[in-house]
């Protein structure tokens, strides 16, 4: 199975292309879109924060610039609603992109809704609501209906739909994370034919840097049981990349057996797969998380 790869890097809090955005410096953020569409990204995800200031002016500046040096459909991530918008006058091929995201609150799914009709593009609904995180699958399935019916009102058909269940730090516990594990197990009878993503580096968020790659990676493949069509990831780690391109099937495997109840022998397994062994049993809270939970 293939995951389609939406790549994360180009962002407003990164260190490369941040400052390179907050000056109008195209070189680095050009840069950066040849190097995410060669590790071989899906959609270039770009992402400009609140952008209270200048919203207006840099999304434009953002998908022109990296137009110019990619052909890969942009997925255009902001919570500043005239943006989006703005964002979207410009985008070239406008029914391949993504809008991240619509969330069921009143107020957005308000201004966006028209915005994403009248473009024709991807819409990723995250379960996010007027009182914040749902706290289980039926709070998300609840969500699910509400956005698919406002989307659908508006004439969005569900194969341009995408469902973010909102990964959860692991720190934070497993609990959300296997409620949103339940809901994607749900989702094609809620909206069948529909779509679904992740933000991947969620659950890794506040766990040490050299660590996170693990937690991301048998994410991914947890999800990728509930089929899983795309993820916002770090397109710079290649074996996650991998992973997105179905050429890590042995690990699949594992994990999936693993979810079905078939633990193998820990003492027969080394390298990856003794790493996605042991990050398994921390994301399904068959395990404690602590940051030392690979060398136990």
């Amino acid at each position: 199975m293939k995951v389609a790869a939406i790549a994360e890097s180009i962002n407003i809090m990164g260190k490369r292309s941040g400052s390179a955005m907050k000056e109008r410096n195209p070189g680095p953020v050009q840069e950066m879109a040849r190097e995410e569409t060669a590790a071989g990204a899906s959609y270039l995800d770009l992402n400009i924060g609140p952008a209270r200031k200048d919203g207006i002016e840099l999304m434009p500046w953002a998908v022109q610039t990296v137009e110019a040096a990619s052909s890969l459909p942009l997925c255009l991530d902001t919570t500043n609603t005239e943006a989006m918008a703005a964002g979207f006058k410009v985008v070239k091929n406008r029914e391949a992109a993504i809008m991240n995201s619509i969330s069921a609150q009143p107020e957005r799914m308000q201004k966006l809704i028209p915005v994403a009709a009248e473009a024709g593009c991807n819409v990723i609904a995250l379960l996010w609501g007027p009182e914040g995180m749902p706290r289980d699958s039926n709070e998300r399935a609840a969500m699910a209906v509400d956005l698919m019916m406002a989307l659908a009102e508006a004439g969005i058909p569900n194969e341009k739909m995408l469902f973010d269940p909102i990964g959860t730090p692991i720190t934070l516990g497993a609990d959300q994370i296997a409620s949103g594990l339940e809901f994607m197990s749900m989702l094609q009878d809620i909206a069948p034919g529909a779509g679904s993503t992740v933000g991947l580096s969620n659950v890794s968020n506040g766990v040490a840097e050299h660590l996170r790659k693990y937690l991301d990676r048998t994410y991914l493949i947890m999800l990728m049981k509930y089929g899983i069509t795309t993820a916002i990831v770090n397109s710079y780690d290649t074996e996650l990349m991998a992973i997105c391109k179905g050429e890590r099937q042995n690990l699949v495997d594992l994990v999936h057996g693993m979810m079905d109840g078939n633990d193998p022998d820990s003492a027969g397994l080394t390298g990856t797969a003794l790493e996605h062994y042991k990050t398994y049993k921390v994301l399904s809270g068959q395990n404690v998380f602590s940051e030392s939970w690979l060398s136990l």
